[in-house]
């Protein structure tokens, strides 16, 4: 017999940082995961070691094949439809309007924003349908990892954070959407966290030396993960719009 969890959780950009931490801290929890990365070998590993409670699932998260991929995994693999989505799949852009590498920027633009809407999209319409039947008795949860830089301006990183502040108004605008019909739909802005996202954005070893000095100890993916987590366990009637989470010391942005 298949095991019933008690919730199904999809969730973008699984094999590091914030991703990764979060399905640790859901498989903890006895849910089930499918996790999307484009690091095979990774998600390989986690199946590995948490058994049937993970189901990995390779490839670009802009693909919009794999989208429904996940989607489908969720039935296949454990009986039950996702009735948590966690839209965390980003990279990052270091640099102002000024000398930000614009060459990447498409790239980024359809990860951060295109691909996320697409999974965003694609969750609403199941939710809504699942939740006609059991809301207020389940859950059904959307959470979307923006950033600090979506919400206070950093004339540093303000191509990426335009990225984010998108995100965020697409969040917005579902939540608004979506919430009356009992899915509840979180945004989840994150300051500083030490990731790989440091890499993938083009940060110098120097720059990000400068941040732990200036506001070190800084966040790990485990300190996101909390919080996604608290969102997420809350009663069906209780929804948590908005969570900013910063180093104790980072003042700005």
């Amino acid at each position: 017999m298949t095991k019933r969890y008690p919730r199904i959780a999809i969730i973008t950009g699984t094999t590091s940082g914030i991703g990764e931490a979060t399905a640790r801290k859901f498989i903890a929890s006895d849910y089930g995961v499918v996790g999307n990365g484009r690091n095979a070998e990774k998600l390989h590993a986690l199946e590995q070691e948490f058994g049937t409670a993970f189901c990995g699932i390779a490839g670009d998260a802009t693909d919009s094949a794999v989208l429904e991929r996940l989607f489908a995994a969720a039935i296949e693999r454990f009986g039950q439809p996702a009735d948590i989505v966690v839209a965390n799949a980003g990279r990052g852009l270091g640099g102002s309007v000024k000398n930000a590498d614009l060459s990447r920027f498409e790239e980024i633009l359809k990860l951060n924003v295109t691909a996320t809407l697409a999974l965003l999209q694609k969750a609403a319409q199941q939710m809504v349908v699942q939740q006609q039947a059991v809301y207020p008795k389940q859950a059904a949860d959307i959470v979307i990892i923006g950033s600090v830089v979506g919400r206070h301006v950093s004339p540093f990183s303000v191509v990426y954070g335009a990225t984010k502040f998108a995100v965020h108004a697409l969040a917005e605008g579902l939540r608004r959407e979506v919430g009356p019909k009992g899915v509840r739909v979180s945004l989840v802005e994150p300051g500083i966290v030490i990731s790989g996202f440091q890499d993938g954005a083009g940060y110098s070893g120097d720059m990000v030396q400068n941040f732990e000095d200036k506001f070190g100890p800084l966040l790990q993916g485990d300190d996101v993960a909390n919080a996604i987590h608290y969102i997420v366990s809350q009663p069906p009637h209780v929804h948590i719009s908005d969570i900013l989470v910063r180093p104790t010391r980072q003042d700005y942005p």
